[in-house]
């Protein structure tokens, strides 16, 4: 029984959603940078408004507080069928799987819902917790990308793990 729930990021209360980020700070430095501000919580939900990305908010089903978000951008659709998927978690809900729970609703709505075939996620070498979240729902390690993204005011190295729609099935 899952005890998470996944909502569209737009639905949030964007006061409550950016609480949730300020008492997260530290748990997110030095790995991404969440939306901050009014602005630029709003600038992720008109982001929503274009087809190819979608951002998900995991809620705890027993008193409705903030687990995390999943974002899944640059979805490709035609003969690729493919997006990214980059998720942070929010305190004090951190370190329960209850993350795992809440990646693992999105990635099947990405195979599900969306019909897309792969789901790609990029994270960096010394975030354990988000290596052992990949791997824990099926993702395989497929390489790594020196300086891949820029966060926090420097180019990060990552590992890129990725899974199928077939393979997420088999590990049902």
């Amino acid at each position: 029984m899952s005890r998470v729930r996944v909502v569209d990021t737009a639905s949030v209360d964007p006061q409550r959603f950016l609480d949730a980020v300020r008492a997260s700070r530290d748990l997110h430095h030095p790995w991404t940078t969440a939306p901050w501000s009014r602005d630029e919580f709003a600038a992720l939900v008109a982001r929503t408004r274009d087809r190819d990305f979608l951002s998900f908010t995991g809620e705890r089903i027993d008193d409705g507080s903030l687990v995390g978000v999943v974002n899944l951008s640059q979805v490709a659709r035609g003969n690729f069928q493919s997006c990214y998927a980059g998720f942070y978690a929010f305190v004090p809900n951190q370190g329960q799987g209850l993350m795992r729970e809440t990646v693992a609703l999105v990635v099947d709505h990405a195979f599900t819902v969306e019909h897309l075939h792969r789901v790609e996620a990029n994270v960096q070498p010394g975030n354990a917790r988000s290596l052992v979240l990949v791997a824990a729902l099926g993702l395989r390690r497929e390489g790594f990308s020196p300086r891949y993204l820029h966060i926090d005011g420097a180019w990060r190295d990552h590992e890129r793990w990725a899974i199928t729609a077939e393979e997420r099935a088999g590990a049902s």
